[in-house]
């Protein structure tokens, strides 16, 4: 070769190039073509030792010393690349074309018998002219800006693709890489795994530091013992489990933030070594017992080795965690069955409540129309409540049939509370209540249930839960003062709570005070959670005092000791028979216990009659009234048949009182003959 002067390829000239590259144009034999020859002085190529590492993000370090030459073509894009006779004895299976600033890969001529190849970081931005490299094992092409793998379909020998550091997007072309055994993608663009599953003698997959959200589509990889995903966007992971030999397993630096986005790998038998650090599954305080229980045949996890004290550990922990969960779970649960239940019993309330408004507002359309016949309506007896008559809407019925198949009940013990959700509830007071349990209940919650219905069950609560002291009242049709007499059957009240929804009472200014009034002998301290003062007494009685002495005063005697209880009915008495005597022969101390009983007195005459009772009530006095009328029906036929005979007797007596005289006189005409029929009588008789 003559020696010539220092120009690049495109004439430019050049003295010297980076790296110690000397860059020669020698004129050859042949006038149309221009030799560049590039002079490398570096180490000797170290292959690597250990591919199966698990992050290729680190390049091998391999040097040589090669004497190469470019050759322009008649295409001026692509150089031709020729090496010297020495270079390809000493370096025969090998390339090295690193750091030369190339933007192409050159054509390569007379070196088919190549098995590595090394571009590394250069700027190729595409994959070409290395067809013709068949016998090509090896080949790096670290840190360029290829954007597509392409030009790769005759290259079946390969064994090592490194595409690690480029603009890749997606994997594709490379159906024909079938005998594949490590490929290295990681610090690319590629946001899904796709076009892997023939790779069937992949060994190493590296992906680190690209856009993957999701892990799945891995079936096929067989062979597949090392999976690099760290510093990705991964949220879950799937199919792992289908790889029979994977070995190393990397997450790190992703957003896994649970197990059971990645419990596929549980499930994975072959698992040795696993990272999860950088995640946030990693903060948790379960994380690594959880790990290890259900990963049991870890050998290393984030790079630390697994001892048996830790999977002692893990498993006590776990099993602990597990109950946690279990139990957490069944609150949960039981949580949505009350929530579920709850609603349903509400459903069922409100279909109940509007087939009452339909009532309501049928009879008072009958109470409009026109008066009926008076002989109808003769002896009847205005109620209080409405009867339950009129036309219902058919889609309000079929709803509430609907509904009566499902739970419409719920009976719950939280703490010192009772609550009772819906009529069915009230059921629950017959059950055999253990001391300890009826013993802690305070409280007693009412809701979605009639009032009238709680009234009857009032006297079996007092029994059942004697520690009783507070009751709640929420959507349970308290409408008037006077059904706040029922609670003055219970033994004790220290709080009563009645909320505004369902309970229309409370709309009234002073239904409080009538409370207060009325079960003063409670001594309340708490309505709707304000405290009750002396004040509020005293106001109570102001207002409510008079008109219970009147209403207690208009009763007659046998109607007020009816309604006091047996030994209410003692001090009544009591009280009556102390009426006549002188004002000095009872004490101070029965003067005071007359009036406590006097006050007493009064406010007992306020109680309630529950619907139902009023209408057994009036059931009794229809059947009362069906047996008088019938009796004295009896007596009237019998007394018409009395008088009836008696006429006809009056008519025939003096006939009959002729002929009996006529008897007599003829039987006794003969004295002896009546004497001997006599006599003969008597005889027989005896």
């Amino acid at each position: 070769m003559i020696p010539g002067k220092y120009r690049s390829v495109s004439g430019r000239s050049a003295n010297n190039v980076n790296c110690g590259l000397h860059l020669v144009i020698q004129t050859s034999s042949l006038p149309e073509k221009n030799k560049v020859e590039f002079k490398f002085n570096r180490d000797s190529p170290s292959f690597p030792g250990r591919l199966l590492q698990h992050d290729l993000e680190r390049n091998y370090s391999s040097r040589q010393g090669d004497h190469i030459n470019l050759v322009s073509s008649s295409m001026p894009s692509f150089p031709i690349l020729q090496r010297s006779s020495e270079e390809k004895i000493l370096y025969s299976d090998r390339l090295t074309l690193e750091r030369q600033k190339l933007t192409v890969c050159p054509i390569i001529d007379g070196e088919e018998h190549l098995r590595l190849l090394n571009f590394q970081h250069n700027f190729i931005t595409r994959i070409q002219n290395i067809s013709n490299l068949q016998r090509l094992i090896f080949l790096d092409l670290y840190d360029n800006q290829i954007e597509e793998i392409s030009g790769l379909s005759t290259l079946r020998s390969l064994r090592v693709l490194l595409l690690g550091k480029n603009r890749i997007k997606k994997i594709s072309n490379l159906e024909n890489l079938i005998n594949l055994d490590v490929l290295d993608l990681h610090g690319n663009q590629i946001t899904k795994i796709e076009n892997v599953n023939h790779l069937c003698d992949l060994r190493v997959l590296n992906l680190a530091r690209n856009l993957l959200s999701h892990v799945d589509n891995l079936n096929g990889l067989d062979s597949l013992t090392e999976l690099n995903l760290r510093h990705n966007q991964i949220t879950f992971v799937r199919d792992v489990d289908n790889l029979p030999s994977l070995q190393r397993l990397f997450l790190s630096f992703n957003n896994i933030s649970s197990f059971d986005s990645v419990s596929c790998l549980a499930d994975s038998t072959s698992l040795s070594d696993i990272t999860f650090d950088g995640n946030p599954i990693a903060q948790e305080s379960w994380y690594k017992h959880t790990v290890l229980q259900n990963m049991t045949q870890l050998r290393q996890l984030d790079m630390k080795r697994v001892t048996e004290e830790e999977r002692r550990m893990a498993s006590v922990v776990a099993k602990k965690e597990e109950e946690k969960k279990r139990e957490s779970q069944k609150q949960s649960l039981l949580k949505e069955k009350k929530r579920l239940t709850i609603n349903n019993v509400a459903r069922h309330w409100d279909l109940q409540q509007r087939v009452a408004n339909n009532a309501t507002n049928q009879d008072r359309k009958d109470s409009a129309s026109p008066p009926q016949d008076p002989c109808q309506t003769e002896g009847s007896t205005t109620s209080p409540f409405p009867e339950d008559t009129g036309a219902v809407d058919s889609g309000i019925t079929s709803a509430l049939q609907g509904l009566s198949v499902i739970d419409t009940h719920l009976v719950e013990v939280d703490g010192d509370t009772l609550s009772l959700y819906g009529s069915g509830a009230l059921e629950s007071l017959d059950r055999n209540w253990s001391v300890q349990t009826a013993g802690m209940i305070t409280t007693v919650s009412f809701t979605f249930i009639e009032f009238d219905e709680i009234v009857q069950v009032l006297p079996k609560l007092k029994i059942k839960f004697p520690n009783s002291l507070h009751l709640k009242f929420k959507e349970t049709n308290l409408v008037m003062l006077q059904q706040f007499n029922a609670l003055a059957q219970l033994r004790r009240m220290d709080q009563l709570t009645v909320d505004p929804q369902g309970n229309p009472v409370v709309n009234f200014t002073l239904w409080k005070y009538y409370v207060l009034f009325r079960l003063s002998h409670f001594s309340m301290q708490k309505i709707n959670g304000t405290e009750v003062t002396q004040n509020d007494m005293i106001m109570a009685e102001r207002l409510f005092g008079i008109l219970a002495h009147v209403a207690s005063s208009e009763l007659p005697q046998y109607r007020l000791i009816s309604i006091l209880g047996d030994a209410r009915k003692k001090q009544f008495r009591y009280l009556l028979e102390t009426k006549g005597k002188k004002p000095g022969i009872v004490n101070e101390e029965n003067n005071d216990s007359k009036r406590l009983v006097g006050e007493n007195t009064n406010r007992a005459t306020l109680n309630y009659t529950t619907r139902e009772f009023y209408n057994e009530k009036l059931e009794d006095i229809k059947e009362k009234k069906k047996f008088c009328k019938m009796y004295i029906e009896d007596l009237m036929k019998e007394a018409t048949e009395v008088n009836m005979k008696n006429e006809a007797l009056q008519k025939l007596w003096p006939q009959m009182f002729i002929e009996l005289v006529r008897d007599a006189v003829i039987e006794i005409r003969n004295k002896n003959s009546y004497m001997k029929l006599c006599l003969q009588q008597i005889t027989d008789q005896k």
